[in-house]
């Protein structure tokens, strides 16, 4: 391999250099956390059941060559190991446990295409649980199974197996075959207590929340400086995975949205592949994940540097709204004053912009072939008000069996607006909706296409509640950023981009 020659060298180049210096295999990746945390982990997993037999799942090789391995949250949880095809099996009797971990051989010959595994004596020394080849689980699980102690399975698995004629994971495959080898045997689904106990984040978790935070508000502010008409959605996503990378994040951890005029109205939308126009606004939701840990953060910019006046109106809405949840975000607060408060602030707010009749109004829906009444509000703002992160974007968060916020919480809070060119079109065909429609329209068409989504982090300690997501998102700090000198994207061959806007 030749010697790089960084001098002279452009700075694209060097640039993509070190992005493929940074994502370079350096070996078996480590668990985030002490040995002693996990044990902890499983400890308090089994001491929430009955005397039986635990299995936990890792996650499979992915069949195509090309795609990532990741490794399943609740076993990453319970183990920190990060191999594939891992499984994890305990037993429970009285106050006497055991636990062994089965994972791959090393195998020169397979590492050449998958990568170095850790094996069965190094496997064991990272975790500190007794270790096994993984061929050798299924017939340790049969001498197990035939003791007739129920067994609780952690993984991809759903008691009901997914209903009469649904395919089967993986997982659900293994568990079948157990089962028709031992028809007596009871199976039960353990994966939502595994997930309870996810919902109380550890300090050593929030640390990881944060950092993930910290880097994606760092992408936001690299994003603001940016963007401008003329580039391209995807444009804008590369430098954000880039901004990722470049600060120590693995991965996104999801999709990176980046949506520019209609697509900032579609709350999904991914496809990234649209020429930002002027006066668009341009919603960028995204979130790096650090080493397993996501974050999840949204803003919504002008891609002239400032908001039209419409835009303002929307968008000081949606950040009020966020705003009054966060001064009810609180310990030991119902979890659902957030939501109820950011949605009256919605309300009250498209109302006097006569986008809403009243924030009481409704309108005729269908309820399965039965009219009912929805809020008016649901046209513009369909989802809720946020969710739990952690080892995944979604995470299990306390107060969702709890109601109320606790130290250990970890959420967002991400009201928006979303005026849809065709929002009148979900309107079932009735008197009042053909009337309602009617009246709405002139304004509709005053504020169609406008977007706006604000989403931030929050971690709970006992000192509080704290925002840790800190991007710019008053409308004076994201266009007074917005003046600053462009970050300039690498020049495009005009032939090639002229041949691409073709249809």
């Amino acid at each position: 391999m030749r010697r790089a020659n960084y001098r002279g060298m452009t700075l694209y180049r060097l640039l993509a250099l070190l992005v493929a210096l940074t994502i370079a295999p350096s070996g078996v990746a480590r668990a985030q956390f002490a040995p002693s945390d996990y044990a902890q982990r499983r400890a308090a997993l089994l001491a929430k059941i009955p005397d039986g037999i635990v299995v936990a799942l890792g996650a499979h090789e992915p069949v195509q060559d090309y795609l990532s391995f990741y490794q399943s949250p609740s076993f990453n949880y319970l183990t920190g190991f990060l191999e594939p095809d891992a499984v994890l099996v305990m037993t429970k009797s009285g106050s006497a446990t055991t636990s062994t971990l089965f994972v791959e051989p090393r195998i020169p010959a397979r590492e050449v295409w998958v990568g170095a595994r850790l094996g069965v004596d190094a496997a064991r020394q990272r975790t500190g649980i007794a270790t096994r080849v993984v061929g050798e689980w299924p017939a340790v699980l049969d001498s197990l199974a035939s003791a007739r102690l129920p067994l609780y399975v952690v993984g991809d698995f759903s008691t009901d197996e997914g209903g009469a004629g649904a395919a089967l994971t993986p997982d659900q495959q293994l568990v079948a075959a157990l089962r028709r080898r031992h028809p007596e045997l009871v199976v039960k689904n353990a994966t939502p207590i595994v997930e309870q106990l996810r919902g109380t984040k550890s300090s050593g978790e929030l640390a990881l929340i944060r950092t993930a935070a910290d880097i994606t508000a760092r992408a936001e502010r690299a994003a603001m400086l940016a963007v401008e008409p003329g580039l391209n959605e995807f444009e804008i996503q590369a430098l954000i995975e880039y901004v990722f990378r470049r600060n120590g994040s693995e991965r996104p951890s999801f999709a990176s949205i980046v949506g520019s005029g209609p697509n900032a109205t579609t709350l999904h939308y991914n496809a990234d592949d649209r020429f930002i126009e002027r006066g668009d606004l341009v919603l960028m939701d995204i979130g790096a994940s650090y080493k397993g840990y996501a974050a999840d953060v949204t803003r919504t910019i002008p891609a002239s540097g400032v908001y039209s006046p419409r835009q303002r109106a929307i968008y000081q809405i949606v950040r009020d709204a966020q705003a009054a949840a966060e001064s009810v975000a609180k310990l030991g607060a119902p979890a659902h004053l957030m939501s109820d408060t950011a949605a009256a602030v919605l309300a009250a707010g498209l109302t006097r912009l006569g986008l809403i009749e009243s924030p009481s109004a409704t309108y005729d829906c269908d309820f399965g072939g039965q009219m009912g009444q929805c809020s008016q509000l649901q046209l513009y703002y369909m989802h809720g008000l946020g969710h739990g992160i952690g080892l995944e974007v979604h995470d299990p968060e306390q107060y969702y069996f709890t109601q109320t916020i606790a130290p250990g919480s970890a959420f967002t809070i991400e009201p928006g607006i979303y005026v849809r060119a065709d929002v009148l079109d979900v309107l079932p065909q009735t008197p009042r909706n053909t009337a309602l429609a009617a009246k709405l329209r002139p304004i509709l068409e005053q504020y169609r296409n406008i977007g706006i989504r604000i989403e931030d982090d929050y971690v709970a300690t006992s000192s509080g509640v704290e925002w840790i997501s800190r991007a710019p998102r008053e409308i004076a700090e994201i266009e007074s950023l917005m003046k600053q000198p462009r970050t300039t994207i690498i020049p495009r061959d005009s032939s090639l981009i002229s041949r691409y806007r073709s249809p």
